[in-house]
C-alpha cells in the first residue's frame, strides 16, 4: 500500500488551496457527516481522487475528505469511513490513519452511530469511550511497519484520558450530558441477536458497532492521540418486544444528535 503516494496527493491539494497543513483530523461515522458543514472554507477531496483510498459504500457515508476551520483550528474530516463488512482488508480500512501520521496529524477524533448494549442507555445518547473491545481482525496482523510504530504497541490507554477530561469540561460548560463506556466491535454486517447484546454486556460492553476500533488501534501503533465518541442510534432488544433494527434508521437518530456532537467536536478541539 503506497501511503505516501495518498498524502502527497492531500498535501499537494492544500498546499494549493492556500492552506495550512492539519494537524486534527475527524472521522465522522454513519449519519454524522454534517459534522462536516461547520467546516469554513473547506476544501473538500472526493474519496474517488485519492490514490489507494478506497470508496465509502455504506449507508450515511457520502465519501469526502474535508479540510477547513473547526473551532479556529486547522482540521481535515473524513465525512465516511471505510468497513470491513464492506469487503475491504484491514489495510484498506486503515489506511487513513496511516496517512493522517504522515500528514503530520497528532490528534484524531473518531465517532460512530452505536448500539446501546447497557440497559440505561437510550437512543440519543453520547457517550465517550473510554475502552473498547475487539471481535474483529487485529489490523496489524502480518509484519510490522516500522517505520509507523512497534511490533506490540500499548493499548492501555487506547482513548485519551487527558482529551476525555477536556471533553467532560466542556460539555459540562455546553450542558450537554456525557455517558462514559466501553465499545464492542464486531465485523456486521448484519445487527447482533438478542443472546449476542446480552454476552456484550455481560462482559462489559455499553454500546456496540462495526468500526472504529480498527482506526483506534493503528492510530495508536502510529503515536496519534485518540478521543472516541458514539452516538446511541438503537438500543439492544429481546424477541419479546418486537424492536427490530434499521440502517435508515439509525442515520435518521445520528443525524437529531449531530448538532451537539458537533459543539462538543468545536469546543474540544479549540481547547487542544
Amino acid at each position: 500500500m503506497n501511503y505516501t503516494e495518498s498524502a502527497n496527493y492531500i498535501k499537494d491539494r492544500i498546499w494549493r488551496f492556500g492552506m495550512a497543513q492539519p494537524q486534527v483530523a475527524v472521522v465522522l461515522g454513519s449519519g454524522l457527516g454534517k459534522l462536516a458543514d461547520y467546516i469554513k472554507q473547506p476544501l473538500i477531496i472526493p474519496y474517488s481522487d485519492i490514490p489507494n483510498f478506497p470508496q465509502s459504500t455504506a449507508i450515511g457515508h457520502k465519501g469526502n475528505l474535508i479540510v477547513g476551520t473547526l473551532g479556529d483550528k486547522q482540521v481535515l474530516a473524513m465525512q465516511g469511513r471505510f468497513h470491513y463488512y464492506e469487503g475491504y482488508t484491514m489495510e484498506q480500512v486503515t489506511l487513513p490513519e496511516r496517512v493522517f501520521a504522515l500528514l503530520g496529524i497528532k490528534t484524531l477524533l473518531v465517532s460512530n452511530a452505536a448500539g446501546a448494549v447497557n440497559p440505561d442507555y437510550k437512543v440519543g445518547d453520547l457517550m465517550v469511550i473510554t475502552d473498547h473491545i475487539n471481535f474483529m481482525p487485529n489490523p496489524l496482523i502480518g509484519p510490522n511497519k516500522d517505520e509507523f510504530g512497534p511490533r506490540f504497541p500499548d493499548m492501555t490507554e487506547a482513548y485519551s484520558r487527558r482529551l476525555r477530561i477536556i471533553a467532560d469540561r466542556e460539555a459540562t460548560t455546553l450542558g450537554i450530558s456525557l455517558r462514559h463506556g466501553v465499545y464492542v466491535a464486531g465485523t456486521g454486517p448484519t445487527y447482533e441477536t438478542p443472546a449476542e447484546y446480552r454476552m456484550y454486556h455481560t462482559i462489559g460492553g455499553d454500546a456496540c458497532g462495526m468500526s472504529t476500533v480498527p482506526e483506534v488501534i493503528v492510530a495508536r501503533h502510529c503515536g496519534i492521540e485518540v478521543f472516541g465518541m458514539s452516538v446511541i442510534t438503537n438500543q439492544a432488544n429481546d424477541l419479546k418486544d418486537g424492536v427490530v433494527n434499521d440502517g435508515d434508521d439509525v442515520v435518521q437518530q445520528a443525524n437529531r444528535a449531530t448538532d451537539t456532537m458537533t459543539a462538543l467536536f468545536t469546543n474540544l478541539i479549540s481547547s487542544l
